[in-house]
């Protein structure tokens, strides 16, 4: 067993007002395994090469373990030599054993790690990182792209391994994976034992506490307010009665009547202490909890029914098909998943319907007119301004950066190049551009990759409150079942 300890460490980027992180402390245990979850922007990559030691900071981090980062970038070279390279002191049946456990073919070590898919660079990287040994390694989202039963070989491999810190916006994934959440806050780093599901009870538990007790000292202020100030105005009036006469015309006695004037004045000094002790303890509650805005969905209605008629539809790449016959109609308020294996045409089954030239099986019918908004897969086409980006896409610019702001947003942000925000950034900017649109059908090639959880949750509700008509690819199973009226699974041909 190790120990990692983080003390009093404070960071913030050149630039900016705010730090990221401000005094915070903790320890880790290097035999737990660790996810990081965070707002988009909260600085979960930041705290990880902060870890490995890239970027000057304030306290200080102390351990006896090394470091590895996933994802590292590679050269072109076969995928054995990038194994042998990083785990130079393996054989190959260790080798084998690794990817075996990750229920993968051998024979894509003797291929080119450029050409391999998404799934099989990131089995190359963490076998290769893992093989290494003495190590404690910081994963970085690796399910992003991969599909469902590729993850589900990530979650038995990870289970069989020891220490970790995993950042994930995957719910599933992380309530299979891990056994501790390190969650990155407003104000603090948190760490808890358990999984997602039981981190998220806590915190909701917590949450419904802090809005408790702030009501309740709320009204204690209130009514010590009242009775400070109606005491502070008794003791006035008593005060200035000592220079009175009473009614029969002797003076009254001074000396009693100040004695309870300053006994008045004391009461009102201890009711103002016991207002700014309960401001004070008021300060300390609520500075963690996020806002769950609700997005907003205007999607249009027609009495034009169906929308999209598919009848024994298959995607054909040269002289091959890819999947098994489907037949499927699309009519309005429903939602459609779309799953399957990488490679397994989901992708190609949206763009035919978005019109480009695919070649296809069978016959595939939409109703003229059909007013689509398009959540692409790839971010490499964002640039410029965010008012640039409003005015291109003919979308309301106050209410675009609204549904923004809701997700998240800072003013810095919205200052920001298109081009120089986050991955999770650009996502929110082409869902925020999509859900300001009008529209008979949403359709969305894996929008949340990237995408943190608070705001996962918020998408799903406005789906289900709203009830837009979609189309979507998505490899988060959660949000697929949670959403969708109806899920088509692609088999691959043969």
């Amino acid at each position: 067993m190790s120990l990692i300890n983080v003390s009093n460490l404070s960071f913030g980027y050149d630039g900016c007002i705010d730090n990221l992180f401000e005094d915070v402390s903790f320890q880790i245990d290097t035999d737990w395994k660790l996810g990081l979850i965070g707002r988009n922007g909260k600085g979960k990559t930041t705290f990880l090469r902060l870890l490995l030691g890239e970027y000057p900071y304030k306290g200080s981090i102390s351990k006896n373990v090394d470091f590895d980062y996933f994802p590292f970038e590679v050269k072109e070279k076969m995928a054995i030599e990038i194994v042998n390279e990083i785990a130079p002191q393996v054989e190959d049946w260790e080798i084998m054993k690794e990817l075996n456990l990750l229920n993968t073919d051998t024979e894509i070590l003797y291929r080119n790690f450029n050409i391999l898919s998404g799934g099989e660079q990131v089995k190359i990287l963490l076998v290769s990182l893992f093989l290494k040994g003495n190590n404690f390694l910081l994963i970085d989202e690796p399910t992003n792209h991969l599909d469902s039963e590729t993850r589900e070989n990530l979650v038995k491999y990870l289970n069989k391994k020891k220490g970790f810190i995993l950042v994930s916006h995957d719910r599933n994934f992380l309530d299979k994976v891990v056994d501790h959440i390190i969650s990155i806050n407003n104000t603090n780093i948190d760490i808890q034992k358990g999984n997602y599901s039981s981190w998220q009870e806590n915190k909701k538990r917590q949450d419904n506490f802090e809005f408790m007790q702030n009501e309740k000292l709320q009204k204690d202020i209130n009514r010590l307010e009242v009775a400070a100030k109606n005491t502070s105005n008794w003791s006035d009036k008593v005060e200035k009665s000592k220079f009175n006469t009473n009614n029969s015309g002797s003076s009254i006695d001074r000396g009693y009547v100040g004695h309870q004037a300053a006994k008045m004045m004391k009461r009102s000094k201890v009711l103002e202490q016991r207002i700014e002790k309960s401001i004070e303890q008021k300060s300390n509650l609520l500075n963690n909890i996020d806002r769950n805005d609700s997005l907003k969905i205007v999607p249009l209605e027609t009495n034009r029914n169906p929308f999209i008629i598919a009848n024994q539809l298959q995607i054909k790449y040269q002289d091959k098909v890819i999947f098994l016959p489907q037949t499927f109609e699309v009519n309005q308020g429903d939602r459609i998943a779309i799953t399957g294996k990488n490679g397994a045409g989901k992708s190609s089954i949206l763009k035919l319907i978005l019109g480009e030239e695919i070649g296809y099986l069978g016959t595939l019918k939409m109703i003229n007119d059909l007013k689509i908004s398009y959540v692409s897969q790839s971010t490499e086409s964002l640039k410029g301004s965010l008012k640039q980006y409003a005015v291109e896409n003919k979308v309301e610019e106050s209410i675009f950066k609204a549904m923004l702001s809701k997700m998240g947003f800072s003013q810095s942000d919205f200052d920001t190049k298109l081009e120089d925000m986050s991955e999770g950034q650009k996502k929110k900017v082409l869902i925020a551009k999509s859900i300001s649109e009008q529209a008979n059908i949403y359709i969305w090639d894996e929008p949340l990759n990237y995408i943190d959880i608070l705001t996962r949750e918020q998408i799903e509700d406005a789906i289900l409150k709203y009830a837009p008509t979609m189309i979507f690819v998505e490899h988060d199973e959660f949000f697929a079942k949670k959403v969708a009226t109806q899920i088509i699974d692609l088999k691959k041909e043969g």
